[in-house]
C-alpha cells in the first residue's frame, strides 16, 4: 500500500504535460504488447478496457497548459481505440475492426449494468465505499446516451474511412490513411458527443458557439497531436503481429 501511495505521490509531482505524455506512451506500448500476445483478440481486450476506463477517467479533470478551462481526462484512451480499429483494419480485415467497435461497447455497457446492480445493493453499517462507487458509477443518462452514440459513430465512421483511403490509394501511403482517418474520427467523435449531450440532450442547452468552442474544438487540439504520435506506433505494430 506504501509503495502506490509513494508511487501516485511521485507521479503528482511531475509536470501535467509530462506524466500525459507518459500515459500516451504507456497506452500506445500496451497496444503493441497486445498484439503480440494475443493477436487481434488482444487488441479486443484493449479496446473494452479503454473505452471502459475512459469512461471513468474522463471524470476527473485536470489543468492543461494550453487551455484556460480545466481538461477533462479521458482523451488519451478514447484516442488510442483508433490505433486499434486501424491496426486490424490494415492486417485483419474491416470486420474484424467492426467486431472490435462492438466489443469496446458492449464491454461498457455490460460493466455500467453490473455496477448499478452493485450499487443497489442496501450497504452494511460498516460499508465505506458505497458513495465512492454511487458517484463514480452512476452516470448521467444524458452523458451515458451522448458517449456511447458517439463512440460507435466515430469507430465505424474511423473503419470506413481507413479502408476507403486504403482502398484509392492501392494500399500505399500508410501514414495519410492512419493520420486522416484518426483526424477526421476524432472531429466526428468530439462534435457527435458535444452536440448530443450539451444542445439536445441538455435541459437547458449551450450556445451553438460555446459547444464549438469549449468541447468540440476545447480538447481537439490534442486529439490531433495523438493522431501524429500514434503513426509510429501503427508502422511498428507490423513487427508485433503473432507469426501465427
Amino acid at each position: 500500500m506504501d509503495f502506490f501511495i509513494n508511487f501516485t505521490s511521485y507521479l503528482s509531482s511531475l509536470n501535467t504535460f509530462v506524466l500525459w505524455a507518459i500515459m500516451l506512451f504507456f497506452c500506445f506500448s500496451s497496444i503493441l504488447i497486445f498484439l503480440k500476445l494475443f493477436g487481434y483478440a488482444g487488441l479486443y481486450v484493449y479496446s473494452a478496457l479503454a473505452v471502459i476506463i475512459g469512461n471513468i477517467q474522463v471524470l476527473k479533470t485536470v489543468d492543461f497548459f494550453y487551455s484556460p478551462e480545466p481538461v477533462a481526462l479521458g482523451t488519451v484512451l478514447f484516442a488510442s481505440t483508433f490505433l486499434c480499429t486501424d491496426i486490424l483494419s490494415e492486417y485483419f480485415g474491416k470486420e474484424k475492426a467492426k467486431t472490435n467497435v462492438l466489443i469496446g461497447f458492449v464491454g461498457f455497457l455490460f460493466m455500467t449494468i453490473i455496477m448499478l446492480i452493485t450499487i443497489g445493493f442496501n450497504p452494511s453499517t460498516n460499508d465505506w465505499a458505497q458513495d465512492s462507487l454511487a458517484n463514480v458509477f452512476t452516470p448521467m443518462s444524458r452523458f451515458f446516451i451522448a458517449s456511447m452514440i458517439a463512440y460507435l459513430v466515430s469507430q465505424y465512421f474511423d473503419v470506413w474511412i481507413y479502408s476507403t483511403i486504403k482502398r484509392f490509394t492501392k494500399n500505399n501511403f500508410l501514414w495519410l490513411r492512419n493520420n486522416l482517418s484518426t483526424i477526421l474520427s476524432s472531429l466526428v467523435d468530439n462534435t457527435v458527443f458535444s452536440i448530443l449531450a450539451w444542445i439536445v440532450l441538455n435541459p437547458n442547452p449551450e450556445t451553438f458557439y460555446n459547444v464549438i468552442m469549449i468541447y468540440i474544438l476545447g480538447t481537439y487540439v490534442l486529439r490531433i497531436f495523438i493522431a501524429l504520435i500514434d503513426t509510429p506506433f501503427l508502422y511498428l505494430s507490423k513487427t508485433f503481429l503473432p507469426k501465427k
